[in-house]
């Protein structure tokens, strides 16, 4: 077995798309209350405004989750769980497994990508992601918004209930509504979630201030979503009040935006923010961790059975082997 010696191989496209997948729904799991209590403090003003009283049900991402338990129960935090997962398996894959191959598209097979590149890239995948998985996410919102109400009526049972009855209600376009206001947001959190942690990864290590481990993946990752929350605030509020509206209250996401705008004044476009970052930034750092982990652990599955085959091959003379079994078949 003279010069066979396993040897780091780079991550597969595949290996990318099944780890972040992985990683979101991992992630997801740890955050979901706060991302349930972030949909609750958006959609909060919208009741309030519509009903013209001033009475705040949720104050505080705490004071949501404290309220929501004590109203309806611990296992409303998690309401639309179901969907969310569907949401970060299908969505994650795309949007983040494929970030690395799309810069290696425009850049066309070079790995020195610029800001540019990087950026195209981010909107590409996010609005793939977004194409591909936007009935999922409206399901999400809608099951996180979802009060139980007093005489125990839910607008809907179930995560298929809610597909269907959706579907039924308002039609399969109701299954993609608020999809371009979502394009807009996952366009602009994929560009600062992605771009952001992989500039911050790649200056930590280039300066050498930290090796290329845990440490250094939870710095840019915590970077990551404190850039995102600040610039994508305005366009999730948007998105999460657009998708919960009932059929006809908005003629369109714009005409949502100018409604808040003229209702609520300029802040109710970052309702919801701590909450945003709390979610934001624990769920990079919970899923950017785990990408890295479950990345290298495939990867390096994939390299010890690329090196045991070599070996096998190298022993065994399974090439040569091959050959002589095909001749034999040939000849009969």
């Amino acid at each position: 077995m003279v010069g066979i010696k396993p040897t780091d191989l780079p991550p597969t496209a595949a290996v990318k798309f099944f780890g972040a997948g992985t990683a979101a729904c991992i992630a997801d799991l740890v955050t979901f209350p706060l991302d349930t209590a972030k949909v609750r403090l958006q959609i909060q003003g919208e009741s309030t405004a519509a009903s013209g009283s001033a009475v705040v049900k949720y104050r505080g991402v705490f004071g949501t989750i404290t309220t929501m338990v004590r109203t309806e129960g611990a296992r409303s935090l998690y309401n639309g769980l179901v969907a969310g997962l569907q949401r970060q398996m299908s969505f994650a894959s795309v949007r983040i497994g494929l970030y690395d191959s799309m810069k290696q598209f425009y850049t066309r097979g070079s790995e020195n990508a610029n800001i540019v590149t990087r950026l195209l890239a981010g909107c590409t995948t996010g609005a793939m992601a977004v194409a591909f998985a936007q009935p999922t996410d409206v399901v999400k919102v809608r099951f996180q918004a979802q009060v139980r109400q007093s005489d125990g009526l839910k607008r809907y049972n179930g995560t298929m209930d809610a597909y269907r009855t959706i579907a039924r209600d308002e039609g399969v376009r109701g299954l993609w509504k608020g999809c371009m206001p979502n394009i807009t947001r996952n366009a602009i959190v994929n560009c600062a979630e992605l771009v952001t942690y992989d500039i911050i990864k790649e200056l930590i290590i280039k300066y050498d201030l930290m090796t290329d481990n845990l440490p250094c993946h939870f710095t840019a990752a915590f970077g990551a979503g404190f850039c995102t929350t600040i610039v994508a605030s305005p366009v999730d509020v948007v998105k999460t009040r657009f998708m919960n509206s009932s059929a006809g209250q908005y003629n369109s996401a714009l005409n949502c935006a100018l409604t808040m705008l003229t209702k609520e004044g300029p802040k109710a476009f970052y309702k919801g923010f701590m909450p945003s970052f709390l979610r934001l930034g624990s769920w990079n750092i919970v899923m950017f961790v785990s990408y890295e982990q479950i990345k290298r652990g495939l990867t390096r599955m994939q390299t010890f059975y690329t090196f045991l085959f070599k070996t096998l091959e190298h022993v065994f003379d399974l090439g040569t082997l091959s050959e002589k079994l095909e001749v034999l078949i040939q000849t009969g």
